[in-house]
């Protein structure tokens, strides 16, 4: 009782003591509460708007499917028996999705669009909004010649067409009813390459573009009669129709790829702002010692009066509590209010809520992660300044930074840390990838305090050198209490970061721009049919003679089952989630194909006619734990096919050529219909040569989609930009931290400098000479700093390039160049700014203070 009574007792001391410093202001503490506050409130902003589209599009699922349940079959419509139980469980809209070339009536231009053909029933969710606005069945009901069609302003802009105008589609002749303003189902249909046209089933039925083996997407969405059965509908439907090979959504899961892309960049993002707040951490310890040495008198004075160390640092504890979460509040409210600038800038690209909220689990997390990061990074100070003694204190030494504190704060620390690293670990999808990042920041800490160790050798054995500013200026670096550690920490991070996401962004770019389009085909071929086949060979060769037109057959099919196991019941690596994620493109090959390379097994014998075989892309195969001898079954066309692996191959996908994960032997499709894809490779083609070759092809074969390569890379490299705009921006926040961080650590040593300078001008140093002294200082300590940030930032960008994304990597001058720039400016500006203040101090007071 005594114990705790003590105990009580000692705490309601150390409060007292807390609330009457803490009216002092929060002088010194400014540095503190903006790393808090802004690594608080990247973790919270990111996450406040990644919950509000995932519950936007959890509340909006009806409408973003436009039904409660969906039935997709991908080249094949629903059999009667399949169509009569749909129509059993509720009313049934049908619509019918394909790509294909859309061209003026001249034939003067052309274009790829995504074709959407629907019944009188779509939709049966949501509102789809025109301009002019008006009835779907008016827009799209047959006028004379021509049906109606209603498409998306970008379709007009590519043709140079306006409303009211004649477009040909295969051999139906439509004409522009209205343009598409909302269209609300469609984040299920999936990222497109080109813009919606929008036409009735009846319009699509006369185009002939449906025909055995064409690459379409027959979709049934229905509004349950009983909306409660949602949940047992998918079992139930391939139980009834184990065969049917149909993709089954619901409306709770209406976008699931959009949800699983958004949760993924979110985490991204979430670990920068981790980053952040442990970059800014480094500020915190930073100031907190900074804040303990000037309060060295009264922690003197308190010890000298009886008061218990422990006391001593629950004051203090106590106050960097407070301080804390007042820059964690400032974080919070920004993280909070962050949704309602996002969302408008979001609108109409992602669905947003109809009503913003607070989301405090988003809250909740950020804070926890705020207040983790402090107490790890502010418990050595308050060790140290616990071990030092008074007498100590009181000569006027400052907190000895390289002597370790106590076993308890050390244990403190390191507790804290693994709760940081397990929250960040644990609220991850993909905790592997998470576990590395963080591993990567420690182990960056560790080399980081390594480089300070090896910068200061490095000074400490530097031959003399005649010029006493820079003699000053390296003994600066490798003096005791040197502000090389905390300059190269500070500043190493956030700059190694920022290089990193540069050179990937930078050789992704140039991957887009330059290397991949020289080698790449010119054209891909799709829907090509048998019939079409030998014309359109000789239509190619006679355009393009110097070209080289490469073909393989065509099929869809999705893996229902791997070894037997059904693969919806199977636990995935997300690397090989997109292997089974809906229906994969397959062909058929009798001898190997040129571009392929086998790892393991034999390719089959020409006249091979036993039990299907299959040969599978290696590293997908890895990824889903398959090795030869083990199976593989397909749904094709509605009949499941189950095929043996006979050998694994190595796939370039980069190099954007004809590639499958599945070539299987030509026996398993004896007699199936299909259609056949073709690319064509003229490196010496112009773009008016390309374009002639577009119109061509169009005319002569208007069921045959072109893709122009080049036209597919332009619009991937739009998206990586806009992406790539996002990570800047958090890398920003990163390297703002380490800003903040130096100038901290600057600034806890002005005391130091002060002394010292106000020594040297004593002894006859003028104001010119010590500012050259510094700035030398600063400059080498920002060219060190600058150089392992492109070495360590140049081998993560080579890792993730290289290895990860499977493209040439390289280093780019430019750079290298603005790395040093920056780091030169941000150590030499900052450093001089604070230090200029210290050379204005006068001689006298500094000196008479020292000797009290």
């Amino acid at each position: 009782m005594k114990v705790r009574s003590l105990f009580f007792f000692r705490l309601g001391n150390a409060l007292r003591l807390a609330r009457r410093e803490i009216r002092g202001g929060l002088s010194g503490f400014y540095i503190f509460l903006a790393c808090i506050a802004l690594g608080t409130g990247a973790i919270a902003a990111v996450n406040s708007v990644s919950r509000a589209i995932t519950s936007s599009i959890a509340t909006q699922g009806q409408s973003i499917l436009a039904g409660d349940i969906r039935f997709e079959l991908r080249n094949r419509e629903a059999s009667p028996d399949e169509l009569a139980y749909l129509d059993n469980l509720g009313t049934v809209a049908v619509s019918t999705g394909l790509r294909s070339m859309a061209r003026l009536a001249d034939g003067s231009q052309q274009t790829l669009a995504e074709v959407k053909a629907v019944d009188g029933a779509y939709p049966l969710y949501g509102k789809l909004e025109s301009d002019p606005a008006m009835l779907l069945p008016q827009l799209l009901a047959r006028q004379g010649e021509a049906y109606g069609a209603v498409v998306a302003p970008l379709f007009l802009e590519r043709l140079g067409i306006k409303r009211g105008d004649e477009v040909l589609l295969g051999n139906v002749r439509l004409k522009i009813s209205a343009t598409l303003v909302t269209e609300p189902d469609a984040l299920s249909d999936g990222f497109g390459f080109a813009p919606r046209l929008l036409i009735s089933r009846e319009a699509l039925a006369t185009s002939g573009l449906i025909q055995n083996g064409s690459l379409v997407e027959h979709a049934y969405k229905i509004r349950l009669n009983d909306a409660a059965k949602r949940g047992g509908i998918t079992e139930e439907a391939n139980r009834e129709f184990p065969s049917a090979g149909w993709s089954i959504r619901t409306s709770d899961r209406a976008a699931p790829s959009l949800t699983e892309n958004v949760n993924r960049f979110s985490q991204f993002l979430t670990l920068v702002g981790l980053t952040a707040l442990i970059v800014g951490g480094v500020g915190v310890a930073n100031a907190v010692r900074a804040f303990l040495d000037s309060k060295r008198t009264t922690i003197a004075a308190l010890k000298c009066l009886g008061a218990p160390a422990s006391v001593v640092t629950l004051t203090y504890l106590f106050q960097i509590a407070f301080i804390a979460i007042i820059g964690i509040a400032i974080g919070l409210a920004l993280g909070a209010v962050t949704p309602l600038v996002a969302m408008r800038f979001l609108e109409g690209v992602l669905p947003v809520p109809d009503e913003l909220a607070i989301y405090p689990g988003a809250l909740f997390m950020a804070a926890l992660f705020g207040l983790l990061t402090t107490l790890a990074f502010a418990i050595l100070p308050l060790g140290q300044a616990r071990e030092v003694p008074a007498t100590a204190l009181f000569r006027e030494q400052g907190f000895e930074a390289n002597r370790l504190p106590s076993w308890p704060y050390l244990a403190a620390t390191g507790l804290l840390l693994a709760l940081l690293a397990g929250m960040a670990i644990y609220s991850a999808e993909q905790r592997y990838i998470a576990s590395v990042f963080l591993g990567a920041v420690a182990f960056a800490f560790i080399v980081l305090r390594l480089v300070a160790w090896g910068i200061r050798a490095v000074a400490k054995r530097s031959p003399r050198v005649h010029s006493a500013a820079l003699r000053l200026a390296i003994g600066n670096i490798h003096r005791p209490g040197a502000l090389t550690p905390s300059v190269v920490l500070s500043l190493g991070l956030g700059l190694t970061l920022l290089v990193a996401l540069t050179l990937i962004d930078g050789n992704l770019r140039r991957e887009l721009t330059g290397s991949l389009p020289e080698r790449a085909p010119n054209f891909f071929f799709v829907d090509i049919q048998g019939a079409d086949r030998d014309g359109f060979k000789a239509l190619v060769q006679k355009e393009a003679p110097e070209g080289t037109l490469t073909e393989v057959p065509m099929l869809r099919g999705r893996i229902l089952a791997l070894n037997g196991q059904d693969v919806t019941k199977m636990e995935v690596p997300a690397a090989g989630r997109w292997v089974l994620r809906g229906d994969r493109g397959i062909t058929y090959a009798q001898t190997m194909p040129d571009n392929a390379k086998l790892t393991e097994g034999t390719w089959w014998s020409g006249d091979y006619t036993g039990e299907p075989l299959v040969s599978f892309a290696a590293e997908e195969a890895g990824e889903l734990g398959l090795k030869i001898g083990d199976s593989v079954t397909v749904n094709v066309l509605g009949r499941n096919i189950t095929a043996k692996i006979a050998n694994l191959r190595d796939v370039q996908w980069e190099s954007l050529s004809l590639n499958f994960v599945m070539v299987f032997s030509p026996n398993t499709f004896r007699g199936a219909p299909h259609s056949w894809l073709a690319t064509l490779a003229d490196p010496s083609a112009t773009a008016a040569q390309e374009g002639e070759i577009l119109r061509k092809v169009t005319a002569s074969y208007p069921t045959i989609t072109t893709v122009r390569v080049k036209d597919a890379l332009d619009l991937v490299n739009s998206l990586v930009e806009q992406l790539a705009t996002a990570i800047r921006a958090a890398a920003a926040v990163a390297l703002i931290a380490s800003v903040l961080v130096l100038a901290g650590a600057l600034a806890a040593g002005n005391r130091a400098r002060t002394h010292d300078a106000v020594i040297l001008k004593t002894l006859g140093g003028t104001r010119a000479m010590l500012i050259r002294a510094f700035s030398y200082e600063y400059m080498m300590l920002g060219l060190a700093t600058a150089v392992f940030a492109l070495l360590a930032g140049g081998v993560s960008a080579w890792f993730v390039v290289a290895r990860i994304m499977k493209l040439p990597s390289s280093f780019l001058p430019d750079v290298a160049i603005a790395t040093i720039l920056i780091a030169l400016v941000m150590t030499v500006g900052i450093g001089l700014i604070g230090t200029w203040r210290i050379l204005g101090q006068k001689a006298a007071p500094v000196l008479r203070q020292t000797g009290e």
